[in-house]
Parts: C-alpha cells; structure tokens; sequence
C-alpha cells in the first residue's frame, strides 16, 4: 500500500475504527487493531469501542445528550472516513452497533455521519463472513446519509483461523483488508475534492 499524499505541513488523514462488540476478546476489535497496522503513513487510525454508549433514547436527544454519545459524534466528526467491523448476531447486525448508528445519525439530515465515507468488515466464526450483517449496516448506514463505499464485500469467514497471536496471519486476509483501505482512501480523496 503507497503512502497517503500529503502536502508539506498537512494534518494526517484520521480514520475511526468502530467495532461491532463489546467483548473483550472480539474478533471484530482484533480485526481493526491489526488494521492499524496496515494504514499507509500519513494516515492515524483510532479504535472506539462502543461501551459507553447508551441505549438511544429520544427524550435525551438534545441539548444535553450522555457523554459516551457526546465522544462518539464528536470521534465521527473528526474522522475523515469511518472503518466499521462488526460480528454477525441472528443474521444481522449487533444492537449496539445499531445504536451507535441511531444516535449518530442525530440530526437527521445533519449528524456527523453525513457524507462521510465508510468501509464496512464483518467477522465470524461461520462460513459466511457476516455477509447478512454487512447487508444491514451498509443499509442503516446509506439511511444517514453517510457513504459506505461501493466495492466487494470484505467478510471475513473461519475468523479464529485467521489469528496467532492476536495477529491476523493469513495472507489473503492481510492483502483483502489492504485493498479495502485503498478503496477508503480513494473515497476519501474524491470527498475532498
């Protein structure tokens, strides 16, 4: 992967990594930890949980929402494109994930998640990768009018097999995270045009 373009003095390109779980030992965070890695100079990426996140309540919808909603759009804000890998619960996405989605979608038409360029992982322990829980984060995520990026699903299947160590070690996995953060980037460049 070449390194980010980047104009003397320019501020680095800020990804925001967003895992799907909570457990502690995710596939889905080791996926995005490993990521970090992988990211071209020029380029941070930060990891956000999504503990702190409470279920979505309208009524706290305003003025003064929690604070872990609060760090959340301001996280997305910042980030100049989104990097989401999520597990697959009951052939969809997990609620917290969900809900993290519905309070950042807050305003509507004018939350932080508005154009702003997205890769979406999953990562399972089945044969399929998640594939059905991509199809419903892409869709929830199309619906704030942010821009999950149009290119191959990266669903990561048999995902214990891929780890040593907390490192992912199989190379067409390496190579396929690679290439999706290529297409991110690229989104990123045309949003920035």
């Amino acid at each position: 992967m070449s390194d980010f373009p980047d104009a003397a003095g320019a501020a680095p390109v800020r990804l925001l990594a967003i895992s799907g779980s909570l457990r502690r030992n995710s596939h889905s965070t080791a996926v995005l930890r490993n990521i970090g890695t992988l990211v071209p100079q020029g380029v941070v990426l930060e990891l956000m949980t999504l503990e702190q996140v409470p279920p979505y309540d309208g009524d706290q919808d305003g003025a003064a929402p929690p604070q872990g909603v609060v760090e959340l759009k301001a996280a997305i804000a910042g980030a100049d494109g989104l990097v989401i890998c999520s597990p697959e619960y009951n052939y969809g996405m997990p609620g917290v994930l969900k809900n993290a989605i519905d309070w950042a979608s807050r305003p509507a038409f004018a939350s932080p998640l508005k154009g702003k360029p997205a890769l979406i992982i999953t990562a399972s322990p089945g044969v399929l990768g998640g594939v059905r829980a991509q199809a419903q984060i892409r869709e929830a995520l199309a619906a704030t009018l942010a821009r999950p990026i149009l290119r191959p699903h990266v669903a990561i299947p048999n995902v214990p097999s891929r780890f040593q160590d907390g490192q992912i070690v199989d190379q067409v996995t390496v190579e396929t995270l690679k290439g999706a953060l290529d297409d991110l980037l690229d989104e990123i460049r045309l949003v920035a045009r």
